[in-house]
This record gives C-alpha cells, sequence and structure tokens, in this order.
C-alpha cells in the first residue's frame, strides 16, 4: 500500500508499507486517509493523502536506478545508471559516486541502441536483461525529448525474482520554461492533485506510475 501524494520519501515516512491481511488493509487506510504526510520533499505541513495506491507486491531480487535529465554544461541529455536504486540518486552521487555510469546523448542521432547496452554491461546484466533493460532505456529516451522533461527517473528498476526487469516507481518532472498544452505531457488538477499521463508506456512496456510531480 502506497500513499499517493507528489514527494518523494513516502516509505522512510511511513507512507508505505507491505500488508498481509484485510485488517492490516483497513488499518493503513484508517491511519493515512485524510491525513497529510511528512517527508523530506515537502514542507513542514506535509501533503494531504486523499488516495492510497493497493497492488500486489513484486519478488524483488535487485534493485537498480535509470534517469536522465538536462545537463546545462554539455547542453546535452545524460543519461544516469547505477546498480544502487530504491534510495536518493544525490546520496549515491555523493557518497559513492563511481557509482553511477552515466551516456550522452547526440543531438543529432538520438538515443542508440548501443548506449543502452553500454549502461546494462556496466549494471552487470546479461541475457534477456540487457535487450529489456535497452528497451526501457530507448523508451524513456523517447518520452524525454518528444515532451521536452527536464527530469524521467525511474526508482527503482527492479530485476525479480522470476529474472525480469521492471520499472516500479517513476517521477517525471517539467521545464517551467517549455511548459504548454501541446508539449507538457502531464495534466495536473489541482483539486485533487492528480496526475494523468498523455503518453502511451505501455507502448514501450515502461510500466510507468506517475506518482510525483
Amino acid at each position: 500500500m502506497k500513499c499517493q501524494v507528489h514527494a518523494g520519501g513516502r516509505g522512510k515516512a511511513g507512507g508505505v508499507k507491505v500488508v498481509n491481511s484485510k485488517e492490516d488493509i483497513r488499518a493503513f487506510a484508517e491511519n493515512w486517509l485524510g491525513k497529510r504526510l511528512v517527508t523530506y520533499q515537502t514542507d513542514a505541513n506535509g501533503q494531504p493523502v486523499n488516495q492510497i495506491l493497493v497492488e500486489a507486491a513484486t519478488d524483488i531480487a535487485k534493485e537498480l536506478y535509470l534517469g536522465a535529465v538536462v545537463d546545462r554544461s554539455s547542453r546535452r541529455v545524460v543519461f544516469m545508471a547505477s546498480t544502487e536504486g530504491g534510495v536518493e540518486i544525490e546520496k549515491v552521487a555523493e557518497e559513492t559516486p563511481h557509482l553511477i555510469h552515466k551516456v550522452a546523448l547526440d543531438p543529432l542521432t538520438g538515443p542508440m541502441p548501443y548506449q543502452g547496452r553500454e549502461l546494462a554491461f556496466k549494471l552487470g546484466l546479461e541475457g534477456k536483461l540487457v535487450q529489456q533493460f535497452t528497451k526501457i532505456f530507448m523508451g524513456l529516451a523517447t518520452i524525454f525529448l518528444e515532451r521536452d522533461l527536464a527530469l524521467i527517473e525511474i526508482n527503482p528498476l527492479v530485476i525479480t525474482k522470476q529474472g525480469d526487469l521492471i520499472c516500479l516507481d517513476g517521477k517525471l518532472g517539467a521545464d517551467g520554461t517549455h511548459c504548454s498544452a501541446s508539449l507538457i505531457c502531464v495534466k495536473c488538477v489541482t483539486s485533487r492533485r492528480k496526475i494523468r499521463v498523455k503518453h502511451r508506456p505501455a507502448q514501450w512496456e515502461l510500466k510507468l506510475r506517475c506518482a510525483g510531480r
């Protein structure tokens, strides 16, 4: 179960919980619905919990990270991947920067499959996981470029115990200078702070859920 608010750090704040019974589900819902969740990304007042996501748990063998930002110094979109998924990438960059692997997209050619494979190999992936990772990489890059995003992040990108890659949680960030009806990829409904994704991630088998920004 996961409290649906526009902020990271929900797990550490108690807003995410694995439950095993109807009683646990009821208790979690009663504890959070209508309350405010405070995380390291919110202010002291937190954000209201109006919705709670309930879904089947995923059997996780390993958590990875995959994301992209616009690098102002090189003026290119840079993808970052790490074996240290499930934690804030800023913390990884500060404490163990050597565990973050990067590739920059050429503005003329755009994303290339070999770049996805390069990152996959650096993460130690093999076999079908390399193919799955490359497809996810290409899909994320396409969404990033088509929608003029400032940030796209899958954290964690998990390897399941069944040996597949799944985008378990994601975040999109738009550059305010490029926000327009034709470019922005998410629509915020301010009354309930819902998000609707216009792009179709199923086309790339991304299984994205936009719960932030």
